[in-house]
């Protein structure tokens, strides 16, 4: 009953977080003559980032254009606190947002698996207990809702520091307020959040690392 509640309610604050970017149409090629604030983190296979700690900056081609304004969205708006993240957002308006979420979706090239490999007994219980399939999709690369991000075959690493991040309080630069995410991400310890996070990014998934040149 909990899980399902919460479900509703994130489905909700989904809607409430993309409203206002209804009516745009990106366009991906107005997008790559826009990503030169992106490429120099995310179009770097392995490139790491040591804040708040160490870690591979996500992949974030292939994600679904929705998702990408809703994370900046979330990023200008401080919602997710991260100050070079917040600095690039801060300077991007809704058109760039969209532009940016259609040139990167358009770097889909895969599609994952319906079913995945199967999760031991302990990872599994701990995927169920926090309702993860609800939203992001059976596979981990369907998620409900465009807005919400497609986390199978991501990297770990960057998948426990997003977890923490969510039940961090109080610091102004560290953490993500959004409160559905808090609700489950507190349930686990850390050690739980890197089991998780490791199992996920072992799937075939429908992210990637596409390198983009500097010098265009």
């Amino acid at each position: 009953m909990i899980a399902r509640s919460l479900v509703a309610a994130a489905t909700f604050s989904a809607v409430a977080l993309t409203a206002q970017a209804q009516g745009l149409t990106g366009n991906a090629d107005a997008g790559q003559k826009k990503a030169d604030m992106c490429i120099g983190c995310h179009g770097i296979p392995g490139y790491q980032n040591s804040f708040p700690e160490i870690h591979k900056v996500p992949k974030i081609s292939g994600q679904s254009d929705k998702y990408i304004v809703a994370a900046l969205t979330a990023y200008k708006s401080g919602e997710r606190k991260h100050p070079s993240m917040r600095g690039i957002a801060a300077s991007l308006s809704e058109q760039d947002m969209a532009d940016l979420g259609a040139f990167y979706a358009s770097h889909a090239s895969k599609t994952a698996t319906e079913t995945p490999k199967a999760a031991n007994e302990v990872t599994l219980a701990l995927i169920e207990k926090g309702a993860c399939a609800s939203c992001h999709g059976a596979n981990f690369s369907k998620p409900i809702d465009p807005s919400y991000p497609k986390i199978g075959g991501q990297h770990a690493d960057y998948l426990f520091v997003a977890l923490k991040a969510y039940t961090v309080e109080g610091n102004s630069v560290v953490g993500r307020a959004n409160p559905i995410m808090a609700g489950m991400a507190k349930q686990y310890t850390p050690a739980e959040m890197r089991q998780i996070a490791k199992y996920l990014a072992s799937l075939d998934g429908e992210l990637s690392v596409v390198p983009q040149s500097r010098f265009r």
